[in-house]
């Protein structure tokens, strides 16, 4: 599980930040040119490639301490949470499903009065921002399992998929699974959380790494019994909160 886990989990994160920043990008590119946007978005993918080279060698330098990886692991729990959360309310309706169209058109207007130079600010931020979360995944999902090289190459194959799609299609990726995507993603690494900070504390956990395949089980289970719960009767629930 900690193998294909890394990968899956790893993979399945950068792909949606990766869409969100390439929506940004193309929306520059079409005010600026492919060129200016590009090299903008090049330059803030080779500061997230130092940044990862710098932290996953200090984290492997003290890879044995048990508090790093509770704090790991609680980073995992706080970040995973979030996006199984964010997914359950956009699943059952309770939240508006991210529009990359809208996202897009937005960009644009904003870009009509911004000079060359602050739209190529714009591209790179948006890279270097959605780059910032799949850099923290890398190295929280990497580094407790000595696999932060795999996890990078995971997060690389995912940029690769989305800037060759992005580029043929030439318009934003609204059709990709964002949110079940994020379902997926949000249970997976709740459980590397949940297993790695109880590990840190002392628990043994009885089936090793196997308890993952249960612990995402759980979570992914509980998520969609919630999100159908929800959806039955959201007045209801909305009420009782």
């Amino acid at each position: 599980m900690s193998f294909w886990g890394v990968v899956i989990a790893t993979w399945l994160a950068a792909t949606v930040e990766w869409v969100e920043a390439f929506t940004i990008v193309l929306a520059v590119a079409l005010s600026i040119g492919w060129r200016s946007a590009l090299g903008a978005a090049a330059a803030a993918l080779l500061l997230l490639t130092a940044m990862t080279a710098a932290t996953g060698g200090a984290l492997h330098a003290g890879l044995e301490l048990p508090w790093l990886q509770g704090v790991i692991g609680v980073f995992l729990l706080l970040f995973g949470i979030r996006w199984l959360g964010k997914a359950v309310a956009r699943g059952a309706g309770l939240k508006a499903l991210h529009d990359e169209d809208k996202a897009f058109a937005k960009a644009q207007t904003q870009l009509a009065e911004d000079s060359p130079r602050g739209a190529w600010l714009v591209a790179f931020k948006a890279v270097l921002l959605e780059g910032l979360e799949v850099w923290l995944i890398v190295v929280a999902l990497g580094a407790p399992t000595h696999r932060t090289l795999l996890a990078a190459a995971a997060a690389v194959v995912a940029l690769l998929g989305v800037v060759l799609l992005g580029l043929f299609i030439h318009r934003p990726l609204r059709r990709v699974p964002e949110n079940t995507m994020k379902f997926v993603v949000g249970g997976m690494i709740t459980a590397f959380g949940s297993f790695w900070t109880l590990e840190s504390l002392g628990y043994a956990w009885p089936l090793g790494d196997a308890s993952l395949l249960l612990l995402a089980a759980f979570y992914l289970g509980g998520g969609w019994l919630l999100t159908r719960l929800l959806r039955r009767d959201p007045a209801a629930i909305g009420g009782a909160a």
